[in-house]
């Protein structure tokens, strides 16, 4: 396989995106973890220990799953689910997780922190403080709290003290603020899992490292499947780990397209969606620039999604670089579209998904009767629906 497009371990640029725009305290912490990624990542026993737990614990390979009854509703191509909702904790979020607690541990940390939107990062990272039994705290939004109210009991079943967050939006963007304001403070004894390919370097490139399992897999399983690779792959982009995890080691073929799904949210106006391609600029927000919802002055915009997930004002940077260099498309599919998504693959195969991934099946409805019978299209099912079922049912009963 040739090299990705992208240079795999460099200086944190994706193009101009990237960087490392955070207070002076928090240059020497991530440079440590930089240092730990770069000299244990590529070391044989820690990869053993990683593949372990991946398999033993995590339960990888997750299936690659035929969904016959709907692809003959879409009438169209040929559709497969990777389904990560099949993970340990229910989501991809765990593979990172697994990833960084045993970076953290060879770094000597005690504590570990972590912010969570939708709840699922939230959840895996408290699963795996637990397992290596180590104090943990997630800063959560009030909002995303009232919306994602099992995740928050879960963690707190799992030990972890989750914090909640009252400024700003109440949302993930502000969760992650108290996350990193914690960290400036307690530099020494703890670190921070970052839960998505952004913020600040080397956060972006290793996330995506411990993401690429998700890739590395489906090629394998279609190819084994169907004796050939796919034509399209689909996937939501909150801040972008799920999807960078499946398109990157598709990247060495430009001719199979690469579609992301945002938050189109209510409509693509001021404060009712979390499309940063559809409607935002280049910015810097929280340790990196991309691109940002933000007004004239610079000021983050408010967001909204049905999705917990996927309201976020930001995306990772590399997801900035490959929309502008057109290796990967970027749509976005409404709160409506996600909702009907939602319902549909239940009924059809018997799967709720996460509402972030419903998103990227509402893609697939709209446009894969175009898309012809010839074509194979894979979706990552990033995470299952169990969390999202008490807040979808305020939208779905009469």
């Amino acid at each position: 396989m040739t090299n990705p497009p992208t240079n795999p371990y460099g200086d944190g640029h994706f193009g101009p995106y990237g960087g490392q725009y955070v207070p002076e305290t928090l240059m020497s912490p991530l440079r440590e973890v930089e240092e730990a990624f770069l000299t244990y990542y590529q070391d044989p026993s820690f990869q053993a220990e990683l593949n372990r737990y991946l398999h033993d614990y995590v339960g990888r390979p997750t299936p690659l799953y035929h969904a016959q009854r709907l692809s003959a509703h879409v009438g169209g191509p040929q559709i497969y689910l990777k389904r990560e909702d099949l993970a340990h904790t229910g989501a991809h979020k765990i593979n990172n997780c697994i990833g960084q607690i045993l970076l953290a541990i060879r770094m000597g940390k005690k504590r570990i922190i972590a912010e969570t939107g939708a709840g699922q990062h939230g959840v895996a990272t408290a699963t795996v403080a637990a397992l290596m039994g180590l104090e943990c705290v997630i800063y959560m939004g009030e909002e995303d709290m009232a919306r994602q109210a099992i995740n928050v009991f879960r963690m707190r079943l799992l030990g972890a003290e989750v914090r909640p967050v009252s400024s700003g939006s109440r949302t993930l963007k502000d969760a992650m603020n108290e996350a990193l304001r914690d960290w400036v403070t307690n530099v020494r004894t703890t670190h921070y899992i970052l839960g998505t390919v952004g913020g600040p370097h080397p956060y972006p490139i290793m996330v995506r490292e411990f993401q690429r399992v998700i890739g590395r897999e489906t090629r394998q399983q279609i190819l084994a499947q169907a004796g050939r690779l796919p034509d399209i792959l689909v996937a939501c982009v909150g801040g972008g780990s799920n999807s960078m995890g499946l398109f990157y080691d598709f990247l060495d073929q430009p001719h199979i397209r690469k579609i992301g799904v945002e938050a189109g949210g209510l409509a693509i106006e001021p404060g009712k969606h979390a499309a940063r391609f559809a409607d935002g600029q280049r910015g810097v927000f929280q340790g990196a620039q991309s691109y940002v919802l933000q007004d004239a002055a610079g000021q983050i915009m408010p967001t909204h999604s049905i999705s917990a997930g996927l309201d976020y004002a930001s995306v990772g940077p590399e997801h900035a670089w490959f929309h502008d260099t057109h290796i990967v498309e970027y749509t976005h599919a409404s709160d409506a579209e996600a909702l009907a998504a939602f319902q549909l693959l239940s009924r059809l195969e018997g799967i709720i998904p996460a509402l972030e991934s419903a998103h990227a099946i509402a893609e697939v409805l709209k446009h894969g009767p175009a898309w012809g019978r010839d074509k194979i299209v894979i979706i990552n099912l990033s995470g299952r629906g169990d969390k999202d079922v008490d807040h979808a049912r305020k939208f779905l009963l009469p």
